[in-house]
Order: structure tokens, then C-alpha cells, then sequence
């Protein structure tokens, strides 16, 4: 069945900016902006979400097309993965997730890697997933750049949402590099990350002298962390052990940056140092292989962290064996068996991960004037035996297999 919808998503995507004027019917249909809607109804316009209500309030123009589903929901969001960087062949030519050659590298942009065509990106859109935050893996201490897109589109052009999300970091043991080369402990990766913002910091108060003459030749890595410690940027600390997880905060604190915990499966046991930081989380897949530095994962976190208040969302994240990358959609529906209510799941793949990915005005939740990203079910979602029988993204209809 799935190798059938994969063939048809093929076929049916239509030609990018061809929006079609779209309703969309569900016998229920979450919002992720108020309780779910019973007989619901969506209709959509230029591309975005025109009006949301019940069937018996809102009338279906004529001329609109008109797709139905049992089960509605916004577009799912990946809040961090590798898709499009990372390949399905898991040979050399299509792994560009992950440059081992030095440990910091800030300055690495992942618009640069981005394959828009890659065939994973397609299998998780037909899920459901219509925007993923991906970019540079964890394993070094500073891997590279990150960047949003939605999962269509020819070029990375006309994919993207923000083509420098965050700058991605790794505390702890795959960051140590091997040999004897830096980083080759916790407290060197630590030294290290502060030598960089220091410099960054140097390099800012040298570059706004107003002698031009004694102003440094550009740094890309310095600018980068220049955004960082500006605020412009967050750093994407990927980090497990609860020790570690200290030392992303407490860097954080030093600098007066903004970060975002990636991971932290260790994050239960320091739940009250993340909730007084106030930074938010974006947590290990549900599923993720417990051993070495996960070993002590959790499949209660997420409901552990939702019931601190501490922001979290579900990624698929990256592990480096065939076919590359796992589901949101089943993360989350884990989660929802250990703690989490269907609807807080749900968030945690769709409005709690746009708020922490700063794009809450477009995604996330299905509002009137938001960008028409919607999914739809032949049943519940979480249900391994339902399937995706349809995906909208900017009211562009790239997958519909019910007539």
C-alpha cells in the first residue's frame, strides 16, 4: 500500500503555485487551536486557510474542490531532522549530514546540502509531514546550520521557510573526537565552545570600529556566532546526560544566548534546572535505541516535560543506518501510550513544534489566514493501520487518493 501512495505522490503533485480554491471536509478535525471540530470543515484560498467550522456554519463556495477524510489535522512538523541532507542509499554521495574534517564549523550552511528531491523527503510527506527544521547532525561540537522547509518543491528555493534556523551543537560523547585531536573530553568541548564565543565577541567589537583600516578581515565562523550571541540565532545543543545537560545551561547563562535542548534523554532528572532557564525542548525520538549515552531514555519524558510547562516537540532525528530516519507521526503516537494525551501528542508534532521552531504564524494549527498545510486520515492518525489519504501544503494538493 505504501509503495502505491509513494508511486502516486509521484504523479499527483501538481505544478508549484497552481493552488486550487480547496475545501476540506473531516469527520473531526483538530485545529490545534481550540477543541477539535466535529463534521469540520476547512476551506482554503491563494494558498492559505480562509475559514475554519463546523459543516452547519461554514458553506462550501461553489467551484471549490472538495477532499474528505475521517480525521483532519494540520500538517505534521519534524522539529529536527537530517531529510534532504541525508539520503535513502546510505552511500557516500548522498551523506552530507555530517562534515568530520574539523570540530567547529558554524559558517557550514545547509541550504548549500539540501536536496529537495531527495525520496525521503517524499516518503515522510506522505505521512502527513509537510515541514521539517533539518540541516547539519550531531557529532561534532559545532556541526553547521539548520534551516526549515516545507516538503515540496523542485529547488531549495522554493522549499524554504528560513534558510538559517539555528546552528547545530553537540555536548558529550559523540563529540569527542577521536585520536588525539580537540575535542577529546567533556571539559575541552566545554573550553572549546567558549574560546569561539569569546572570539566572536572580539571580532564583533573590532568590526564596528569606525577606522576601516583596522577592521579584521571577515570571519564566517565569527559572524555566525556573532547571530548567536546576538539573540538573531539559538544554538541547537544536542545533548543526553543530565551532567552535560547543565553544561549546555550553564554556557547559555555565561553568554545570555538563546538555545534550544535537542534530545536530553536524560532531561527528567534536571527538569527543574530547564524549566527555571526557560528553554525548551526538543526531545529524542520516542523510540530512540537505548544504549551509551541513551541508555537511560525515557518513553514518559515528553509527558514529564509537558507537565513542568517546559515547551517540547518530537523529532525523528538521525541515526546512521538504513532507511535513515523514523516518523514523527509514530513518535508521537508512542508518546501519546506513555503519558501524553492524544492532543498533547499531537501538538508536539504540530503547534508546540512550530512555537519553538518561530513559525507559529505560518504552521502548527489550522487558523484562517495561515498557510494551508493540512493532512488527512481514513482514521486515527496514531493508529498504525490508518493511512494518509491526503496532504495539502499551501493549498497545493501533492497527495489525494480519494476520489
Amino acid at each position: 500500500m505504501r509503495c502505491l501512495l509513494i508511486r502516486f505522490l509521484a504523479l499527483s503533485v501538481l505544478p508549484l503555485g497552481l493552488q486550487a480554491q480547496l475545501a476540506v471536509r473531516g469527520e473531526i478535525v483538530h485545529t490545534m487551536a481550540g477543541p477539535p471540530i466535529a463534521n469540520g470543515v476547512v476551506l482554503i484560498g491563494n494558498g492559505k486557510i480562509e475559514r475554519v467550522g463546523a459543516a452547519a456554519d461554514v458553506a462550501i463556495p461553489a467551484g471549490y474542490k472538495t477532499l474528505n477524510a475521517a480525521v483532519v489535522t494540520p500538517g505534521l512538523i519534524d522539529a529536527h531532522t537530517v531529510l534532504g541532507l541525508s539520503g535513502y542509499l546510505n552511500q557516500d554521495h548522498d551523506q552530507d549530514q555530517l562534515e568530520k574534517s574539523l570540530a567547529i564549523q558554524p559558517d557550514l550552511r545547509a541550504v548549500d546540502a539540501y536536496n529537495p528531491r531527495e525520496t525521503l523527503i517524499e516518503w515522510a510527506r506522505s505521512y502527513g509531514v509537510t515541514t521539517i527544521h533539518t540541516g547539519h547532525a550531531p557529532g561534532q561540537l559545532v556541526a553547521g546550520q539548520t534551516m526549515i522547509v516545507k516538503t515540496r518543491g523542485r529547488t531549495v528555493d522554493e522549499a524554504l521557510i528560513n534558510p538559517f534556523a539555528m546552528v547545530a551543537a553537540t555536548l558529550g560523547e559523540s563529540a569527542r573526537a577521536a585520536g588525539a585531536k580537540s575535542p577529546g573530553t567533556r571539559a575541552k568541548m566545554a573550553a572549546m565552545l567558549r574560546g569561539e564565543l569569546l572570539k566572536a565577541q572580539q571580532y564583533a567589537k573590532k568590526r564596528a570600529t569606525v577606522d576601516e583600516d583596522k577592521r579584521p578581515a571577515r570571519d564566517l565562523t565569527a559572524e555566525v556566532l556573532m547571530r548567536v550571541l546576538d539573540g538573531e540565532v539559538p544554538l541547537l545543543v544536542t545533548v543526553h546526560r543530565s551532567h552535560d545537560i547543565l553544561t549546555a545551561l550553564r554556557i547559555a547563562e555565561e553568554f545570555d544566548i538563546k538555545i534550544v535542548l535537542d534530545g536530553v534523554a536524560e532531561a527528567y532528572e534536571v527538569i527543574d534546572q530547564i524549566k527555571q532557564a526557560r528553554v525548551p525542548v526538543i526531545l529524542h525520538p520516542t523510540m530512540y535505541r537505548a544504549g551509551g549515552e541513551t541508555e537511560n531514555l525515557s518513553f514518559e519524558t515528553a509527558s514529564k516535560l509537558q507537565a513542568a510547562g517546559i515547551p517540547v516537540a518530537l523529532q525523528s532525528g538521525f541515526e546512521s543506518y538504513v532507511p535513515k530516519s523514523r516518523l514523527v507521526l509514530f513518535e508521537a503516537a508512542v508518546a501519546a501510550a506513555n503519558g501524553l494525551s492524544f492532543e498533547q501528542a499531537l501538538g508536539t508534532i504540530t503547534i508546540e513544534a512550530a512555537g519553538i521552531l518561530g513559525i507559529a504564524d505560518r504552521a502548527g494549527s489550522l487558523e484562517a489566514g495561515k498557510d494551508a498545510d493540512l493532512a488527512l486520515y481514513d482514521g486515527d492518525p496514531f493508529e498504525y493501520t490508518t493511512h494518509c489519504i491526503g496532504v495539502v501544503i499551501e493549498g497545493e494538493v501533492v497527495s489525494d487518493i480519494v476520489k
